[in-house]
């Protein structure tokens, strides 16, 4: 059978998968993937064939991940958190259809933005938005146009990729621009490494987490207007008790 599995293995960890992603791996005869993510999985499927491709080869690993499954195999291509979130799912939507014989299946998982949020309390108990910070595919006049009007609009919100090597100022100018519209004390979080070794949160301000270094596997929790502390938690209220 041809097909091709998108599957989110959330942070990586087994224990962090879905039943459903679990099963689709192991139906498939081979695993693709960026390196990073396949080491975290390949040890749970031991004897399964791996292919992998390095950091910034997106379209060579779906092309790849499609031509095995165009073999008649069942193929799984691995996506960290949700792949349907800044993940590969819509690149092998829109490459399949050079392979009109092969089926695409998006196996959905565990976000960081759902994940993170676990960790560091409820912040996103009411509205919220995701932002990425890496200006790679998209240009950063865009990226300050949509942190603006989520500020504005007090939504609480998630930024991805919030620095690199060549970006270690994009979140302190992040932080300048929210702080046009949102207080200054706003309630912020950090969750890093999540559900892996080193798993760390951090709970602060928005004047705070401006002067505050972080790293590409950190995801930052802004909060909204009424985002607050409650024992040691990053919470935003979703107003049960006041009706």
């Amino acid at each position: 059978m041809s097909k091709l599995y998108v599957v989110g293995i959330g942070p990586g960890k087994r224990a962090g998968m879905t039943e459903e992603a679990v099963r689709a791996l192991e139906e498939s005869d081979v695993i693709v993937g960026y390196t990073v993510y396949v080491d975290l999985v390949k040890g749970y499927f031991p004897g399964k064939p791996v292919l992998t491709t390095p950091m910034r080869r997106e379209v060579e690993r779906v092309e790849l991940a499609l031509a095995e499954a165009a073999k008649g195999k069942t193929v799984a291509m691995v996506c960290s958190g949700d792949p349907g979130v800044y993940g590969m799912s819509g690149l092998a939507q829109e490459l399949a259809e050079r392979y009109p014989g092969v089926t695409v299946q998006t196996v959905p998982g565990v976000s960081a933005v759902l994940s993170g949020a676990a960790i560091l309390g409820a912040p996103l108990m009411h509205d919220f938005a995701v932002i990425s910070l890496s200006d790679l595919m998209t240009p950063w006049s865009v990226i300050e146009k949509r942190l603006r009007a989520a500020a504005q609009a007090d939504f609480v919100i998630c930024l991805y990729n919030p620095a690199s090597h060549k970006r270690k100022d994009y979140l302190a100018r992040a932080c300048d621009i929210l702080m046009e519209s949102a207080s200054p004390d706003t309630v912020c979080g950090i969750a890093q490494n999540i559900g892996r070794e080193g798993e760390n949160t951090r709970v602060l301000t928005l004047k705070t987490l401006r002067d505050t270094q972080v790293d590409m596997f950190s995801t930052v929790f802004i909060g909204n207007s009424q985002t607050r502390i409650v024992g040691g938690k990053m919470v935003t209220p979703r107003g049960y008790d006041h009706e």
